[in-house]
């Protein structure tokens, strides 16, 4: 945080709400982990188990729940601010921060940025080194667009959008206020269609694969925000949607014609088909795969590198992956798996003639 930059306690509840216990002029200029803060750090209490550390923390300040400031032990001549969520007034504190400390931008298009005529730019956005906005393009207010990013044509970018640098817009995509997309980001490439069109068996066979157009677009709700080098499918027909406030990791592929439901999140290296439709405050772990046309109802968690081949329509969590175990535990499964199919055959001639006997036995009676 850039120096002389402070805020009292006061002014953090004023702005961000719960209530001081302790001096509410005490000022903060910054935020700190409980066992490494410092007298002008601000510190949170979002996990029980680091409760002793409150105790012994050198912090300014804590952010604490109502329960757990009830829990301590020694609380005198320490400066709380009480909050039924710690950990989300945390990350609200820490973007005032980053707004306080952060240059700020200086509205205008650079000199090597080129602005079609026929674009539609807010005079209070902010166009970087070598951006790219074509014909048709709208740009709301306060959008900021970091160097190398290209918007292409007709693509509509509402208020407060921030694309960072060398993202790519393709046409007719529309991005909602406050969307945040990360280095790299593609929004609207084409979608992976293609029509088989063969004759033929094995080497005999010939033909092509042909093309599907690919003439939907993507419409991204508000709030959004799109991790570095995701890739988000353009629709075949109809639009691909990211609804409002879903968050998705880097790394991501979303393909043509899904909808993302709002609140929904997406960890890193996910890979979603075409046509799969996954509903509201949904989790989806790390480099899980979801096959295509499926639909996952509101609240399913996928757990990391699952594989999920069909629809999932009941809230819970669902697990397909194998835990991680010693190499040679592994072997051992892997060997058990390969004779499932054996072992499932004995045992149906073990109960086939223990049926025979039992059938022998009343016949004899």
């Amino acid at each position: 945080m850039a120096a002389g930059i402070a805020i009292t306690l006061d002014e953090l509840v004023q702005r961000f709400g719960g209530e001081v216990v302790g001096q509410g002029t005490h000022r903060v200029d910054n935020l700190a982990p409980l066992d490494k803060a410092g007298p002008t750090h601000l510190a949170f209490l979002a996990n029980q188990k680091y409760l002793p550390q409150v105790e012994s923390t050198h912090a300014g300040a804590v952010l604490i729940s109502p329960v757990d400031l009830d829990k301590l032990n020694k609380r005198d001549g320490s400066n709380f601010i009480v909050t039924p969520n710690p950990y989300a007034y945390f990350a609200r504190v820490a973007q005032a921060f980053i707004e306080l400390a952060a240059p700020k931008a200086v509205p205008g298009v650079h000199p090597t940025a080129y602005v079609d005529p026929a674009a539609k730019v807010a005079t209070s956005a902010v166009i970087g080194p070598h951006v790219t906005v074509e014909a048709g393009a709208v740009v709301g207010e306060r959008v900021k667009l970091d160097a190398g990013v290209s918007v292409g044509r007709g693509v509509t970018l509402g208020d407060d959008v921030h694309l960072y640098p060398n993202v790519t817009v393709y046409h007719g995509c529309k991005l909602g206020a406050r969307v945040i997309m990360h280095a790299g980001a593609v929004i609207g490439a084409d979608g992976f269609g293609f029509a088989p069109d063969f004759v033929g068996e094995d080497d005999e066979r010939t033909g092509s694969w042909v093309k599907i157009p690919q003439v939907g677009a993507v419409d991204i709700g508000e709030d959004v925000e799109i991790g570095a080098n995701t890739t988000i499918d353009r629709g075949a027909m109809a639009d691909t949607v990211i609804e409002a406030n879903v968050k998705i990791d880097n790394l991501v592929q979303i393909g043509h014609n899904c909808r993302i439901g709002t609140y929904t999140v997406i960890a890193g290296c996910a890979g979603i088909a075409g046509s799969t439709n996954i509903g509201r405050h949904c989790m989806i772990g790390g480099a899980v795969g979801i096959a295509g046309h499926l639909t996952l109802a509101d609240h399913v968690i996928v757990t990391a590198q699952s594989g999920v081949s069909k629809s999932l329509t009941k809230a819970g969590m669902y697990t397909s992956a194998f835990p991680a175990v010693p190499h040679a535990d592994w072997n051992k499964s892997a060997a058990l798996v390969r004779n499932l199919d054996k072992l499932r055959d004995r045992i149906k001639a073990l109960e086939t003639a223990r049926g025979e006997r039992e059938g022998d036995k009343s016949g004899g009676t």
